[in-house]
Parts: structure tokens; C-alpha cells; sequence
């Protein structure tokens, strides 16, 4: 045979493969279809319009491929001639496994595209599908607990210009630029969780998880578990898989430890072991665990007045106590208030507005629960008035009978410590009269209930 039919030859025989490989895989699959150089489809097979919603195939010709296969990137193939030879297309139905082909004339001129899909038929790729579906189904959980765990307020969202205030974010801007620990000191309601935010949406770790836990929210029992997790079947009635504590979850960011005054001895010494060493173990194992947590810790109580008493760690006290911030008192910025009253106002809507007066009264009042006083009052006062103008009545009225506006007059001889326990007294029991019961007296107030209750115990008041 000579050197032109041997060519002849191949030439045939290569179309005859071509041919029965285009039926092989088209009798097989799921789906065919077969656009041109503008990517409108010149043919497809019956089963694949069905697919996508095409009871003819007929009604499917001459369309943008995406319009009836919406994902589809067999224009992108029709355009650059490079293939793709496995992919994935996310159909109504179920996921494809897809391969996508260039056409070529006998120049080798590109005319078009051609796509199988092969889901149904090449049944071990049905591991691959699982994974990749396993993934999806990580990947929206991830991106769902990270946009949970971010931090939610900024340095702009603490309102002030009073040098108190100015002096907080400049001591807060500064803890942000540091590894070092930052202990938060103030009352309840003078806005620590929000500085913790801050100082981590302002850090080097802003990208990574913010994640909080009240000392005074959850019970001793369950503390170390939140803590650092819980190895699988740990305890009775444990989970068999294992759980994940706030420092693995925490893991590249921020734990932020509110109440810590209120961790229990036993905790505080696996706390302190991990500032220092860098490592735990979950609940029930002996594996040991490498911690990269910044931490923040906050407390509305006297920490040094703890450790005399012995009821926190000395030693972790000094560990905690690296940066401290004081954030004052409501009543120590009065200066702040117009600023504040606007912001909280404009939160609420409706275009409300206090009068010079109604600014005056609320600086004499001695604001036991702070900005989340404030906050409170504010939005009672809206809800209970039609109008966009608040008097100094409204607020009066707002605030009731039960909560002076000042402190009484000191007697003779208090100290200012006496004077304000005396006023803090009087206020609590006032409010657990007028409420009932404590948890009424903690919403009036707009303290959280553990708040309230460790305020009547170290009072020496019962609660109801």
C-alpha cells in the first residue's frame, strides 16, 4: 500500500473512532449538546433538554447556550479552543460531572464546542461528587460561623469627646496594636463589650474569630467544657464526637472573657496556664492542643479587692492586668451625653429629638446603668409619646417615681463610697418593689440578670 492510501486509510479510520466515540459517550451520558462559534446551540439530545425544562429539543436550537443551560461554559471552550475536561455544573436537579470539547473544521479552524454530561453513568465518580458536595456544605458553614464570629462594632461606635472617653480610645487603640492581654474595668453598661470589639476589629487578627463567653452566663459545671472542649464521650451523656471549646474556635483571633471576676478558682489556674504556656487539653483527653488566642478580659467588679479576698488569683490578676483600661461612668462624662442621645436616638428612626431641658435633666441624673441606661430610657421615652419632641416631663415620666434623678443628700460623715452603695441600695430595692421579681427589676434597670443578682448578693440584699 502506498504512502496516499495508507493516509486515506488513517484519515478513515481515525473519523470511524471519532464517530464511534461521539456515540459511545452520547448513548451513555446523561446529556449532549453541541454549540457553534457564537456558543448557540446547533443540536441537542433529547434527554438533556428535558434536563432543563426543553420538552423538544427542537425549542432549544439556535439559543445562548446559557439560557438554557444556565452555568454553562462551553462559550468560553467555543472561544479559546482549550478544553475542560472535567467539571462540575450545578444543574436544578442535581450536580453534573461535565467534560467540554473544542470542535474543529478540517483546517483546524475552531467552529464550535461540544459538552457531556457523565454524572449517571460513570459511577466512580460518585465519591468525588459526595466530597465536593461535603465541601460546599463546609465551606457555607465556614463562611456562616466566620461572619458570626467578626467583631460587630468599631472604634467610631463608642461615642465621645470628653477627655475620659478620648483617653479610653487612645489606651484602646493601643491595646489593639499589641499581642499583650487588655483588662477591661467599669460598670455595667459603660460599654466594655463594645471596646472589645473594637480592639479586635483594629488588631492584626481582625480577620480571624471573635468569640465571647460570660463567666456569669453559664454554669460552673460547664465552664472548663467551654472552655477548651470536650473529647468524644468525655463524661456521661457526652456527645461521641468531639466538641470544640472557645479557645479552639477563638483559634488566630480574639476570646473575650466577660465577668471574669466571677471564674471559678479552679478555672482560673488552667486559665493562667494557658497565658503562660500556650497549650491545653479538652475535657476527657490527653491530647494537648497549641493556643494562638488574644485574649481581652472585662469585669464590672473590683478585681484587687478579689484577690485581698482571695476569691481570684493573684497571679492571674497580674497576668490579665497587663493593659488596663477604666472605662468611666456615665455620670464621669456628662459632656458626652448630647452626642450619645443623638446617636441612640437616630438608631431608633422617627427623627426624634430632646429639648435643651430634657439634655439638663438627664446630666443630673446619676445613671447607675449607664450608656445601657441611657439606651433604655431613651427608648421607653420614644414608645410611650407620639411626638418627634422629647420634654423634660417625658423623660420624668419615663423614668417613674421609683428612680430618683440624683443621689440624696450624703449624711453627715459618708464617704462617697457610702454614699453611692446607700443610693445603689435604695435604687435596687425600689426597682424589685415596683417590679416584683428580679428579672422584671433587671430589664427595668437594664442590667443583665447575673449582674443584678451579684450586685444584691454583695449588697446583702435578697432577691425575690
Amino acid at each position: 500500500m502506498n504512502s496516499a492510501a495508507r493516509l486515506k486509510d488513517y484519515q478513515s479510520t481515525r473519523l470511524q473512532a471519532m464517530r464511534s466515540l461521539f456515540e459511545i459517550v452520547e448513548q451513555s451520558s446523561e446529556g449532549t449538546v453541541i454549540v457553534d462559534r457564537d456558543a448557540r446551540i446547533v443540536w441537542i439530545n433529547e434527554r438533556y433538554a428535558r434536563r432543563f425544562g426543553f420538552a423538544d429539543p427542537a425549542l432549544a436550537l439556535g439559543q445562548p447556550v446559557e439560557n438554557v443551560i444556565p452555568g454553562s461554559l462551553l462559550r468560553e471552550v467555543a472561544h479559546t479552543g482549550q478544553p475542560i475536561l472535567l467539571d462540575m455544573l450545578d444543574t436544578p436537579k442535581d450536580p453534573l460531572v461535565v467534560m467540554r470539547l473544542p470542535i474543529r473544521d478540517e483546517d483546524g479552524s475552531l467552529i464550535g464546542a461540544i459538552g457531556f454530561a457523565l454524572f449517571d453513568e460513570l459511577k466512580t465518580l460518585s465519591p468525588l461528587v459526595s466530597h465536593y458536595l461535603s465541601l460546599q456544605e463546609e465551606l457555607a458553614s465556614t463562611r456562616s460561623l466566620l461572619q458570626a464570629r467578626q467583631a460587630r462594632y468599631s472604634f467610631a461606635q463608642f461615642i465621645g469627646t470628653s477627655a475620659p472617653a478620648l483617653e479610653v480610645k487612645r489606651r484602646a487603640r493601643r491595646g489593639a496594636a499589641s499581642e499583650a492581654p487588655v483588662l477591661l474595668l467599669g460598670e455595667t453598661g459603660t460599654g466594655k463589650e463594645l471596646l472589645a470589639h473594637a480592639i479586635h476589629a483594629a488588631s492584626p487578627r481582625a480577620r480571624k474569630p471573635f468569640v465571647s463567653l460570660n463567666m456569669a452566663a453559664i454554669p460552673e459545671t460547664l465552664l472548663e467544657a467551654e472552655f477548651f472542649g470536650t473529647a468524644p464521650g468525655a463524661f456521661t451523656g457526652a456527645s461521641r464526637k468531639a466538641r470544640p471549646g472557645k479557645f479552639q474556635i477563638a483559634q488566630g483571633g480574639t476570646l473575650f472573657l466577660d465577668e471574669i471576676g466571677d471564674m471559678p478558682l479552679h478555672l482560673q489556674s488552667k486559665l493562667l496556664r494557658v497565658l503562660q504556656e500556650k497549650e491545653f487539653e479538652p475535657v476527657g483527653s490527653n491530647e494537648i492542643l497549641f493556643s494562638d488566642v488574644r485574649l481581652i478580659a472585662a469585669t464590672s467588679c473590683d478585681l484587687e479587692a478579689a484577690v485581698r479576698r482571695g476569691s481570684f488569683r493573684a497571679d492571674l490578676y497580674y497576668r490579665l492586668n497587663v493593659l488596663p483600661i477604666r472605662l468611666p461612668p456615665l455620670r464621669e462624662r456628662p459632656d458626652d451625653l448630647p452626642a450619645l442621645c443623638e446617636t441612640i436616638l437616630g438608631q431608633f428612626g422617627g427623627g426624634h429629638w430632646l429639648t435643651p431641658e430634657a439634655l439638663a435633666r438627664l446630666a443630673r441624673h446619676d445613671w447607675p446603668g449607664n450608656v445601657r441606661e441611657l439606651r433604655n430610657l431613651l427608648e421607653r421615652t420614644t414608645l410611650l409619646n407620639d411626638g418627634m419632641r422629647l420634654d423634660e416631663g417625658m423623660l420624668a415620666a419615663a423614668l417613674g417615681p421609683q428612680q430618683p434623678l440624683a443621689p440624696t443628700s450624703p449624711a453627715a460623715g459618708e464617704s462617697y463610697r457610702q454614699a453611692m452603695q446607700r443610693f445603689e441600695r435604695e435604687l435596687l430595692e425600689n426597682a424589685l418593689a415596683s417590679a416584683g421579681n428580679a428579672l422584671e427589676a433587671a430589664q427595668h434597670l437594664g442590667l443583665s440578670r447575673s449582674t443584678l443578682y451579684r450586685r444584691l448578693a454583695s449588697l446583702g440584699i435578697p432577691s425575690r
